[in-house]
């Protein structure tokens, strides 16, 4: 290696130095371990009784206003609301085939029961990440569902598994060969999303939503209290009230 190299490679390390990143690293590397104050189960369930509008607009109100993935997610089943938490899954096209089944092999071990497939594919339009085999061992695992920010196959077997998938488009072309897992459990972003595992993944007929694991609780609780104001706006209208009146007594539309 040449002094010039060297020296370059010294100074390149003494600006990293003075860029002061563990800020950005902490915020963008932590993973939260926060306990929930129910089961987990019972969490899941409580969101699965709602809808993804409704968790958006509190989210709003904690002042996070990008937390809905792009619209570009499809729904297999539309009629399916679904709840987990996330495990996170980095891929990227590549030419690459050695070792991609041992480390899907490593990642599929470590699926867990209430966990939701969150797949960033770095816009991968070639291959499909999901197919009949990755859903039944899903299924078998306890797995809720998967978003695949890119292509799905064997679309009947996925369907026949009543499992719910989101995602981007399909098509016949398997992954080997086309592009690698890279990481998985680690932050990813999605459009303006960053997704850590463990958050909370709501997936309805209108899209995906995240919410940070540290106010995933607290979220739902307002989330509750929003629906049941939202059932009494309807009971208000169902009996013919004006706009005037609904508003006045802090309805809204």
């Amino acid at each position: 290696m040449s002094k010039n190299l060297n020296a370059d490679i010294e100074a390149y390390k003494r600006e990293v130095g003075m860029m002061k990143l563990e800020k950005l690293i902490a915020e963008r590397e932590s993973v939260s371990t926060k306990e929930f104050p129910v089961p987990v189960p019972e969490l899941l369930s409580r969101y699965e009784q709602l809808y993804t509008g409704v968790i958006s607009d509190v989210l709003r109100e904690f002042a996070l206003l990008d937390q809905a993935l792009p619209g570009h997610f499809k729904p297999l089943r539309p009629e399916r609301t679904v709840a987990g938490l996330a495990f996170t899954v980095k891929s990227a096209p590549n030419v690459k085939i050695t070792g991609e089944m041992t480390f899907r092999t490593q990642m599929i071990s470590e699926l867990s029961k209430d966990t939701m497939v969150v797949w960033d594919t770095s816009n991968d339009e070639k291959a499909t990440l999901w197919g009949g085999v990755m859903t039944a061992t899903a299924v078998g695992l306890g797995v809720k569902g998967a978003v695949i920010d890119g292509g799905i196959r064997d679309t009947h077997q996925i369907m026949e598994k009543d499992f719910p998938v989101f995602y981007k488009h399909r098509s016949p072309n398997g992954s080997l060969g086309r592009c690698l897992i890279t990481h998985y459990q680690i932050p990813i972003k999605i459009g303006d999303v960053v997704i850590k595992p463990g958050d909370v993944v709501l997936a309805d007929i209108d899209g995906v939503v995240i919410v940070p694991r540290d106010i995933a609780h607290e979220v739902i609780v307002r989330a509750e209290e929003i629906k049941a104001n939202e059932k009494k706006i309807f009971g208000w209208v169902a009996e013919g009230q004006t706009v005037q009146e609904i508003t006045k007594k802090g309805g809204y539309f």
